[in-house]
């Protein structure tokens, strides 16, 4: 995953691995020439161990760089296509994993039913720090474990146990430049303001949770990250109101559609002003308690 992402320039925030899908909150960079030093570190990156042909070719392409031969040229153009685009690198990263995952148990053909699920999110608070929250959560959600750090293929497990990168990451979608600072208040995120020990956060079932949307009441943002949020997955774009309707107007400037409108989240908790644009099926008792907007309890 991150020697992908390397590659593609590509900054893993955080992501979560189980057992048949995987979620990543990646920061695609700004589109810019990559030079052709940094092409071949990537490409170093990528083909650690190269072939004997793929070691011939190279050679002969390093050789036909500096004249622009045409070798280099197209192998240049190619790389280019590759680098800063979210498409390119799940494709490369799905690629990548379904070989090895063939050659390990003796299979072939393709492993993935279906093309991934992406949504923008703005690269601010309160979006980036509420999304990398949902992901770490995940196993948590699943059922697997009570506290994240628990989950060793999650990126707060992995910046807890001292991995740079990851840590990396999560001081990206933190706003901070302290870890330790950072950690303290990821975990009150993660459990709740003021948590210190793994009784708070806790998941709510189905029933209690029908009962406070029919009651119209809300819960601790905590708590509901524990619940599935089909915006975070599907909702397309996520973000501020300014961020989704400058995002709407450039949407309809490319497809000349006019339908598309900024969506207020279900008031279930407070998001702290996030909005999204997909309008997603609600079920009775959630419909009621968007039409009432109650205020919090």
């Amino acid at each position: 995953m991150r020697q992908v992402a390397d590659f593609c320039g590509i900054k893993i925030l955080t992501h979560t691995v189980l057992s048949n899908h995987f979620h990543l909150l990646v920061l695609v960079p700004e589109a810019a020439p990559v030079s052709d030093q940094e092409l071949l570190r990537r490409y170093a990156v990528l083909y650690p161990k190269p072939t004997k042909y793929q070691a011939a070719r190279l050679e002969a392409i390093r050789a036909q760089l500096a004249t622009d031969g045409p070798l280099a040229v197209v192998w240049r153009k190619k790389q280019w296509a590759l680098m800063g685009d979210v498409s390119q690198f799940m494709k490369l990263l799905k690629q990548r994993f379904t070989r090895w995952f063939n050659r390990s148990h003796g299979r072939y053909g393709t492993l993935w039913s279906e093309r991934f699920k992406s949504v923008l999110v703005e690269p601010l608070q309160p979006g980036l720090l509420t999304v990398s929250a949902y992901i770490d959560l995940n196993a948590v959600r699943a059922g697997m474990v009570l506290d994240p750090v628990d989950y060793r293929f999650c990126g707060y497990a992995e910046a807890v146990a001292g991995g740079v990168e990851a840590q990396q990451g999560l001081l990206i979608a933190t706003g901070q430049t302290d870890w330790t600072a950072a950690q303290a208040d990821y975990r009150q995120l993660l459990f709740g303001t003021g948590a210190g020990g793994r009784e708070h956060g806790s998941r709510i079932d189905a029933e209690s949770l029908d009962q406070v949307i029919r009651n119209g009441g809300r819960l601790p943002l905590a708590t509901l990250l524990r619940c599935r949020v089909r915006y975070f997955t599907a909702g397309a774009i996520l973000g501020s109101r300014a961020f989704v309707q400058g995002q709407l107007a450039n949407y309809r400037a490319r497809s000349g559609r006019v339908h598309a409108k900024v969506r207020e989240l279900p008031h279930l908790t407070d998001w702290r002003g996030l909005t999204t644009l997909r309008a997603l099926r609600l079920g009775p008792a959630e419909r009621a308690a968007i039409d009432s907007r109650t205020p919090l309890t």
